[in-house]
């Protein structure tokens, strides 16, 4: 609620400085697109109510945890980190999370909701353009969809 006020005046600058250097905000995003890349990301969420959701949530964590996917569609999985191995393994404090780094500059990363019976899905993609993204993040959700 206080950061807004703090985000839109943020904005509402950047605005007035590329008018005056005659672009849009949108203009300077496809030039910082055309820098770094089309980066796209998006969530898959399944929720599954209940006592039996929630074993069946703590079913599909297992089941990936056990036999990871050495794909999703056609991306392959260069690197599977499993953070309930601890932070000997990554660095980071263990958690429920399964990290699948993909070619192409494409992850997944899935865990259970901590506070709803949901299990998460996020992925993202990089593309040449914002059609491409597009598309290679549709493909990546239909596989993750598929693999759930």
């Amino acid at each position: 609620d206080k950061d807004a006020v703090c985000a839109v005046m943020c904005l509402a600058e950047a605005a007035a400085f590329y008018k005056k250097n005659g672009l849009t905000l949108w203009d300077q995003m496809i030039n910082i697109y055309e820098k770094y890349g089309y980066y796209r990301e998006s969530i898959h969420t399944i929720t599954l109510k209940g006592i039996d959701g929630a074993e069946q949530i703590k079913g599909i964590m297992e089941r990936i945890r056990k036999e990871p996917p050495k794909a999703f569609g056609e991306l392959k999985v260069n690197r599977f980190v499993d953070y309930s191995k601890g932070p000997e393994v990554t660095g980071l404090p263990v958690s429920d999370v399964l990290y699948f780094d993909l070619e192409n500059n494409s992850w997944c990363c899935v865990r259970p909701s901590g506070t709803e019976p949901k299990i998460k899905f996020y992925m993202g993609v990089k593309g040449t353009s914002l059609d491409d993204s597009d598309k290679k993040l549709e493909a990546l959700k239909e596989a993750v969809v598929a693999m759930a």
